[in-house]
């Protein structure tokens, strides 16, 4: 079996290397940059040949290929690997290492490909095409490593196949009962099916491994979500990483980002790759699929992105802690879905101002590799927790109203919690964002740590005792929106006595719907929407009230405190674009422990920061329509701009940048 540390250490090599003797230097790791090569009947081995060179051409070590099943038979239903035969050789030529994406055959050679088996013959061919694609490939110099599925998740939909069906009946054979049973309440929903679709997407995914392990235990394995902000409820990464060497993200503003605008896309790729690195754990992540042309028929969104998009998505997956990024594609593919579209080369192979903008990037990376293979994401001290209990709930309430009542559609969760990352990107800080069980609940203090819950409507009952310790030894909780409405059985846990009234300083007394957005008036008014929620205190301090109650309180739990706002404040600042008053509020509350940060509250300017020993390394990009001039904290530190590499001056620490621009900067 192929040890998991040593596939990290291997990720973290050079590309070109794996030599034992470099074993030691795997937390110097280079950042790597690549692409899509896409591979189909009719492009010449001449084609084949240039794509790789372009690659080489650019600084580009890695790349990914698709395998399809289907563009490996003959017409007499052989095996035949001559297509990706001549891809292995170019790629072996010109120094690329090769990602294998696993693509049995799917009616019609879907871009996407299927998620689950249909039923045991189809999962017996499955297991044949496994055997002869690794064992054929494994021993190709060019190969880097196994991607086992593309983009697992069905947007929480469990298939009604022969195959699922199966697997369900033996998961509820294999079930024992809980202790907890919703305080004597009739169950009217355990949400039996997401928990069976979350365990099945770990299994499947399992199988896939070991049946690779059986041809090839020396390769690395690695797979990639989509669209994570509406499937993440089906993903249970710290079970993934039993079986993975890294984890993936597909960044597709195109496809997965319709909780966001388009100024608002790189945001959404660090909030993206965020939650990968958490369900990483010590894992690397990479960024396996990032938008790389124009998407001209498909997506939900069209646009092509810009040369300044390229540059802001790189920087920021590098800055989020990415050890490597793959476009989405080199070469567009020429028959399908997605024909003509995606790519980083024009249809006459030429590098497109976006394939420019990524050989920078390659460029100043290689030239200061000694700053960047030793820098690692800079952890802040605040944490924004989901769970996807809450996001089965909401899911489950759905009646499609209009745009008055976004907070509770699908995604209020969400956005809520997005809210708060955003907001906080605008001071220059980046936040934890972690699903609950993702969270170190078992440390002996939480002095100087903070979490954010927004708008988590489910509160399963086996975290209450996790929350109350978390307060209790000296962590400071910020609770907004329904947080707790409902148990994880989907009981009403205000009216029926709530469990956590002793952390929070009371329950609640009634909520409010309110359709739109209003002002929620504490010190300064706030943006609020939907819903007003009146909490019964009991112990906390009243820190607003309005004439039917109060609507803000402030509670002392053994050596830290709950800060509880029970209205929808984060998303009625994200709907309203008004977010200063609450950041305000926020950060004079949890007191952010970062070295660097904005003086002040930075409407569209975003700042990420990677930690390389004593020194920092800031990526700092400005989405708003004028040009800033910033004034950023950093005590004790200089800073210097390493990227672009043009001449300009910062004065102190205030640094001038321009809409749309990305500056990179070294502090020492």
């Amino acid at each position: 079996m192929f040890n998991k540390s040593l596939g990290i250490i291997i990720l973290c090599l050079t590309i070109s290397s794996f030599s034992s003797a470099m074993a030691q230097e795997a937390p110097r790791s280079p950042i790597m940059i690549g692409a899509e090569v896409f591979i189909e009947p009719g492009q010449s081995a001449d084609e084949i040949e240039l794509w790789f060179k372009r690659l080489q051409e650019n600084g580009m070590e890695l790349c990914r290929i698709r395998l399809f099943e289907d563009y490996m038979k003959d017409s007499n239903g052989n095996w035949d690997f001559r297509l990706f035969d001549q891809a292995f050789s170019a790629a072996e030529k010109y120094g690329i290492k090769i990602f294998g994406s696993l693509f049995p055959y799917t009616p019609g050679n879907s871009i996407g490909g299927f998620k689950f088996p249909l039923d045991s013959q189809h999962e017996k061919k499955i297991k044949i095409y496994i055997e002869k694609t690794v064992r054929h490939f494994k021993n190709s110099p060019a190969l880097y490593g196994w991607v086992l599925m593309n983009e697992p998740g069905t947007g929480g939909h469990l298939p009604r196949t022969d195959y699922s069906r199966n697997k369900l009946s033996e998961w509820k054979a294999q079930q024992s009962s809980n202790s907890y049973r919703s305080k004597g309440y009739r169950l009217l929903k355990n949400f039996e099916e997401q928990k069976f679709l979350l365990q099945h997407n770990t299994a499947y995914l399992a199988w896939i491994a070991k049946e690779v392990e059986q041809h090839d235990n020396s390769h690395h394995i690695h797979v990639n979500n989509h669209q994570i902000f509406e499937n993440v409820a089906e993903y249970d990464f710290p079970a993934w990483r039993k079986f993975l060497h890294s984890l993936g993200a597909s960044a597709h503003p195109s496809w997965h980002f319709g909780f966001f605008k388009r100024p608002q896309y790189t945001v959404a790729i660090s909030a993206n790759c965020n939650l990968i690195r958490s369900g990483a754990g010590q894992l690397p992540f990479l960024v396996t699929e990032l938008q790389g042309g124009n998407n001209t028929y498909s997506g939900k969104n069209p646009f092509c992105p810009s040369y300044e998009e390229t540059l802001q998505w790189l920087w920021t997956s590098i800055a989020t802690g990415a050890k490597g990024i793959i476009f989405w594609c080199l070469n567009a593919r020429s028959i399908g879905e997605e024909a003509g579209e995606w790519a980083l080369l024009d249809f006459q192979h030429k590098a497109s101002n976006r394939m420019q903008a990524a050989s920078e990037v390659v460029n100043c990376l290689t030239k200061n590799n000694a700053v960047f293979s030793r820098a690692e994401a800079l952890e802040s001290n605040i944490n924004i927790l989901y769970n996807r209990e809450s996001l089965w709930v909401e899911k489950e309430v759905q009646y499609g109203e209009g745009e008055d009542y976004e907070g509770r559609q699908p995604g209020g969760v969400i956005k809520s919690a997005l809210a708060y990352y955003e907001m906080l990107c605008e001071n220059g800080i980046v936040p934890n964002f972690k699903e609950f069980n993702e969270f170190d609940w078992s440390k002996n203090s939480y002095q100087g740590v903070s979490i954010i819950l927004a708008h988590q409507i489910v509160l399963p009952s086996w975290q209450w005792e996790n929350i109350r310790n978390f307060v209790k030894k000296g962590g400071k909780l910020f609770v907004e929106g329904l947080s707790g409405f409902y148990d994880e059985n989907m009981l009403s846990l205000f009216n029926t006595g709530f469990p956590l009234e002793d952390v929070f300083g009371g329950s609640i007394r009634e909520v409010v719907c309110l359709p739109g957005n209003f002002p929620l008036m504490l010190q300064e008014p706030l943006a609020a929407h939907l819903w007003k929620a009146y909490i019964q205190p009991k112990g906390a301090e009243i820190l607003a009230k309005d004439a039917e109650g109060c609507i803000a309180a402030i509670n002392q739990f053994g050596q830290g405190k709950c800060l509880w706002i029970p209205s929808l404040i984060g998303l009625g600042a994200r709907r309203s674009g008004e977010s200063k008053e609450l950041s305000r509020l926020l950060l004079d509350y949890i007191e952010p422990q970062v070295p660097i940060r904005f003086r002040k509250y930075e409407k569209g300017l975003f700042m990420q920061t990677m930690q390389n020993g004593n020194s920092f390394l800031s990526v700092v990009i400005n989405k708003s329509k004028k040009k800033c001039n910033l004034h950023i904290e950093a005590p004790g530190l200089k800073p210097k701009i390493i990227f672009p590499n043009r001449d300009r001056k910062i004065y102190g620490k205030k640094i001038s940048i321009r809409p749309e621009e990305t500056l990179v900067l070294e502090w020492n």
